[in-house]
């Protein structure tokens, strides 16, 4: 049934087995989130029938919901499972299907990881744009040739369908769902709650190939990107920057690719959207003003930034996600 203090639903089908990293990360993000100290979301976590469910961690879950949690949900989310026939086969059992296609029109879809092998074998990704572990990317290509699949991002948000990579990219869909139904301030004090980043752009790449670097050595470029994200409105330069970390230009873009993924300019340039972005949704700042304080210089550099990260104007993006 409908939460009856009109919170918005959130059900989370746990499929055997399933991968209890994922699972617990919808109730963590979303149960914590609240306003004025009232919870926003009311989270249940169902199967197709209430009882235990094998977890891929060696122990099992005892859920409190079956599938009628599903009729109810605003948003069903899929965590990722080795669920055998839609891993393996690509299919689902008559029972999973009937359930699924008992959520009403309108709902929000999600999936984390390889929740998706779930979601694509009910049809409920067919002609999206998706993601999902980068390992396991090709076999979803092999099973549904029909879709879309990007395993280069993190996350793919395509409105009322949102797919994640594998595992932690969960939490940054999670995180960005939030802050997309609710704005940054909320998103934020949940990422603070669970000790986690706030904030990382869906496109950024999953790493597949790029281990992080040993622990920070000496002229590490950490203390410099930190002084950065405190000047964002200041003239910065990568010369600049490399002349703070009392390296060569060469050196520091080496150094600074190695722990981070991207070189300095884009790394920049990101950093001074997220301000942007930020200023927008939590301030009353006129555009030209938000760009200056951003380091972007201009009100057409920022729209011309802004098209290129969410594709919407400053005012257009201040009207979507700015809440009262």
């Amino acid at each position: 049934m409908p939460a009856p203090d009109g919170r918005h639903v959130v059900a989370v089908l746990a499929l055997p087995e399933v991968v209890g990293f994922d699972l617990q990360i919808p109730p963590q993000v979303f149960g914590s989130a609240e306003r004025d100290g009232a919870p926003l979301y009311d989270v249940r976590v169902c199967g197709l029938e209430p009882g235990a469910v094998r977890s891929t961690a060696g122990f099992s879950l005892l859920l409190d919901h079956g599938p009628e949690a599903l009729v109810a949900a605003d948003t069903v989310i899929v965590p990722g499972t080795h669920y055998v026939p839609a891993r393996r086969d690509g299919v689902l059992p008559r029972e999973l299907h009937a359930a699924l296609d008992a959520v009403p029109d309108g709902v929000r879809w999600m999936s984390i990881c390889t929740g998706a092998f779930v979601l694509a074998a009910a049809g409920r990704l067919d002609g999206r744009k998706v993601t999902t572990h980068w390992a396991r990317a090709d076999d979803l290509r092999r099973l549904h040739p029909h879709l879309d699949v990007d395993e280069s991002v993190l996350f793919v948000d395509d409105g009322d369908v949102a797919t994640s990579a594998g595992l932690a990219a969960g939490l940054d869909l999670s995180l960005h769902v939030l802050r997309r139904d609710h704005g940054t301030e909320v998103a934020n004090a949940v990422a603070r709650h669970l000790v986690v980043a706030p904030w990382r752009d869906g496109g950024q790449a999953q790493f597949i190939d790029h281990p992080l670097p040993a622990a920070a050595a000496e002229g590490a470029t950490s203390a410099v990107r930190t002084w950065a994200l405190e000047h964002l409105d200041a003239d910065l330069d990568v010369a600049g920057l490399a002349a703070r970390a009392s390296m060569s230009v060469r050196t520091f873009t080496r150094r600074f690719r190695a722990e981070t993924g991207t070189s300095p300019h884009a790394w920049l340039v990101a950093q001074r959207v997220a301000r942007a972005r930020r200023l927008l949704e939590g301030s009353d700042l006129p555009v030209d003003r938000v760009a200056t304080a951003a380091g972007l210089g201009t009100a057409a550099s920022l729209r011309a930034h802004l098209a290129d990260d969410v594709g919407l104007s400053p005012l257009a993006y201040r009207r979507r996600f700015r809440r009262a």
